[in-house]
């Protein structure tokens, strides 16, 4: 924390737990212990690479103010994660009541004969927090294969593939099993149908040999066509 006669700091170093394409915050609380107005004003030597929120302000007497510092997301790694840019903070007592729109950049001019105080802040990268390593899990006899992750948190790409494989050959000889019964079912139903059929026809011809024998008359036109009918129908069967 800082000790400044106008403002404390707190923390002295900005603190980013660096990733990769992600935008990163950081919060700086600035603590006014004096009985006076205090404006401030936060420079960088970078400004496009970070966003300041509020940027300038008053903190009020005995009160307190946070500053939100954003790092727009990163492309590409520092070698050795030391960064080296750097914060300005600016605090001076303006006049009781005034209010951020009051401020000027005149105000921070020393030149002019302004008091004003400075405070340089550093930028840190540290580290994000890491997840706990999974558990390597042995494949059970019988089981599908699990993709296990590797010492760094990647899945195994070649585990992940032969899993992969394997669930879309289950998922194939799926689809075939099923057109199998479909097939089966519906020439069972086929079957079931002519077999009905047939019997309906055996029982209709023992009926007019019946009749005929009774007439004591030939056997009929009609009873040689269902004999056909019934060859033909029995030849569908053998077929199948």
């Amino acid at each position: 924390m800082s000790t400044a006669d106008l403002l404390s700091i707190e923390p002295l170093e900005l603190k980013f737990p660096f990733e990769l394409r992600k935008q990163i915050s950081c919060a700086l609380q600035l603590s006014n212990k004096t009985d006076n107005y205090v404006a401030f004003k936060v420079k960088t030597t970078n400004p496009k690479k970070y966003c300041v929120r509020p940027n300038t302000g008053v903190v009020l007497p005995r009160s307190t103010c946070d500053v939100v510092v954003t790092m727009q997301a990163q492309k590409e790694a520092l070698p050795d994660m030391q960064c080296r840019d750097k914060f300005l903070l600016q605090s001076v007592k303006v006049n009781d009541g005034a209010s951020a729109k009051d401020i000027t950049a005149e105000m921070f001019n020393k030149e002019a004969g302004h008091v004003v105080e400075e405070c340089k802040l550093k930028v840190v990268y540290v580290s994000p927090p890491q997840p706990p390593s999974p558990v390597r899990e042995g494949s059970e006899e019988g089981s599908p294969p699990r993709v296990s992750a590797s010492d760094n948190g990647h899945a195994n790409a070649a585990e992940f593939a032969a899993a992969a494989k394997q669930f879309s050959e289950g998922l194939e000889a799926q689809d075939k099993s099923f057109e199998a019964r479909a097939l089966i079912t519906k020439l069972t139903a086929e079957k079931n149908s002519a077999i009905q059929q047939n019997n309906k026809l055996r029982q209709e011809l023992e009926l007019l040999k019946r009749q005929s024998s009774k007439s004591g008359g030939g056997v009929s036109f009609m009873v040689v066509i269902l004999i056909g009918l019934i060859g033909i129908i029995m030849g569908y069967i053998m077929k199948k």
